[in-house]
């Protein structure tokens, strides 16, 4: 149980920088609604950062993960310069190809209105491929505060330009024409200060991580990279296939959704919005994932790793629920805010919000369940099912969004995010069994998708009352509070932070 309460302390630390970088640099900043004033307007913005984890994909080509699964029997040092040369080397190739083809890129993408933006992509994807390795190699080495503080000062040098420029700048100006903001602000840029706020923070970061930089030898193991790279190219095809199943919807919302521009642009922004909402529990799930890899590898080692594998499937699955009844019992709220603090035109669509949560919250258990094919070197059995998840997005996506727009989307989501979990748990069982508790953790996710249920209706006795929502809302997280306290004592009180609420007394 000690492994398990070391890996909750080292989520905790890299859940705060992941929490605000995915809002922040990855999707956008959950701060837009309050700084646009129509969701069409982000359309570009919300197919830029599309495009993007494709990329990064590419670009990073599973180096993180065969930095961890090689390290465990090679020499650290050779390994780590090794990896760094070859990321090096293909990140300026990649990044010289992109910018030679941008036209091409800018049309495809429907992005001629700013093809800047591309340039600007390329600039962002080039400069974090390159703190990739820095990054996991903090991670390997357990230094979840210096990761932390890495990527929170980013974060913050990326929010700090984003608000003065999209913020700050406009309302200095109309108000002092002739102040020094006028050299450094151009309105024409507009939503083009999301991007440049995001290089800056990148290279802050890349700055932060120059000791590890540093720590680059000129040392290329030619051999040790042919076995990495037999080892990491499915994980390419399990990417990019996951790519697709994450935002395949959103970037071709706009060529399958059959309505004029200017109401398909609007339906890309206002779904992107909805996608954030959902997207707390993918966030919980990236930080669970930083420091979740290494430790499953360092565990594989251990008697009892399947038992520890499966005790932490358990927490997650739990924590996974607080989520979404965090996010389902309160939309409301998130409605409310939306309504009086920025357009009301950005709140349409939430009701499928929750169908998004459910279905990354099987996308989480699918990344705990895929340590078997890794530990296993079956990462081409961990490609197949991507690729058929994939095809499952591509085809519901396409047939769906015409009819039933946003729901389309998210039930397309949902169907392929289920069938890669029940897949990968049946495989493997197969490859490497793991004692999870199927029934248990079925009943927990069975239980917070009725209570959701149950506050939907009761809400509708009482239309219109945030309060009575926010009461009602509260009650039932209390009760499946009270049950997870009860069923799970033993275990709770053995973890950080929440232990000792669960300890007998003396």
């Amino acid at each position: 149980m000690s492994a398990i309460k070391k890996l909750a302390g080292q989520t905790l630390w890299y859940g705060v920088p992941t929490i605000a970088s995915r809002f922040l640099g990855y999707i956008m900043n959950m701060a837009l609604p309050f700084f646009i004033d129509m969701p069409g307007k982000t359309a570009d913005l919300v197919q830029t950062y599309t495009i993007i984890p494709f990329l990064n994909v590419l670009y990073a080509y599973g180096m993180e993960t065969a930095y961890f699964r090689f390290s465990q029997t090679h020499d650290k040092q050779k390994l780590y310069s090794t990896l760094s040369i070859s990321l090096f080397i293909s990140t300026l190739f990649f990044s010289l190809v992109l910018f030679l083809f941008r036209g091409s890129i800018a049309s495809a993408a429907d992005l001629q209105r700013h093809p800047e933006y591309i340039v600007w992509m390329i600039a962002i994807i080039s400069i974090d491929n390159l703190n990739t390795l820095p990054f996991a190699k903090l991670r390997l080495e357990e230094r979840p505060r210096w990761y932390a503080l890495a990527r929170v000062s980013g974060i913050v040098v990326n929010l700090s330009v984003v608000i003065f420029f999209l913020g700050i700048a406009p309302k200095i100006l109309a108000g002092n024409p002739n102040s020094f903001v006028q050299y450094i602000y151009h309105k024409d840029i507009g939503l083009g200060y999301a991007l440049l706020g995001n290089i800056c923070g990148s290279l802050f970061t890349l700055l932060l991580l120059s000791k590890e930089l540093l720590q680059i030898k000129f040392i290329f193991d030619k051999s040790t990279w042919k076995d990495v790279m037999k080892y990491s190219y499915p994980l390419v095809i399990v990417g990019l296939g996951g790519m697709v199943n994450d935002v395949l919807s959103r970037l071709i919302y706009r060529h399958v959704v059959h309505l004029p521009m200017e109401q398909a642009d609007h339906e890309l922004g206002v779904f992107a919005n909805i996608f954030r909402l959902a997207l707390l529990i993918t966030i919980m799930i990236q930080a669970f994932r930083m420091a979740a890899e290494p430790f499953f590898f360092k565990q594989s080692e251990s008697q009892n790793a399947q038992q520890t594998y499966a005790r932490v499937m358990k927490f997650f699955v739990i924590a996974c629920c607080f989520m979404f009844l965090f996010i389902g019992l309160f939309l409301d709220v998130f409605k409310w805010v939306f309504v009086h603090f920025a357009n009301p035109r950005w709140a349409e669509g939430l009701q499928v919000v929750p169908l998004l949560a459910l279905g990354n919250i099987f996308l989480g258990i699918y990344y705990n369940l895929s340590i078997w094919y890794k530990l296993t070197h079956k990462n081409i059995l961990g490609a197949y099912i991507t690729i058929a998840g994939a095809v499952i997005t591509i085809v519901l996506n396409v047939t769906l969004i015409p009819h039933l727009h946003y729901t389309g989307a998210a039930l397309a989501t949902f169907c392929c995010y289920f069938f890669m979990m029940i897949m990968s748990y049946k495989l493997g069982q197969k490859y490497y069994p793991v004692p999870y508790p199927v029934k248990k953790l079925s009943l927990y996710i069975f239980i917070v998708v009725a209570l959701y249920g149950i506050h939907w209706v009761v809400t509708l006795l009482f239309p219109g009352s945030l309060l009575f929502s926010i009461i009602a809302g509260l009650f039932l997280l209390a009760a499946f509070t009270r049950l997870i306290g009860f069923t799970e004592a033993k275990d709770l009180a053995k973890l950080p932070l929440v232990g000792k609420f669960y300890k007998p007394k003396a």
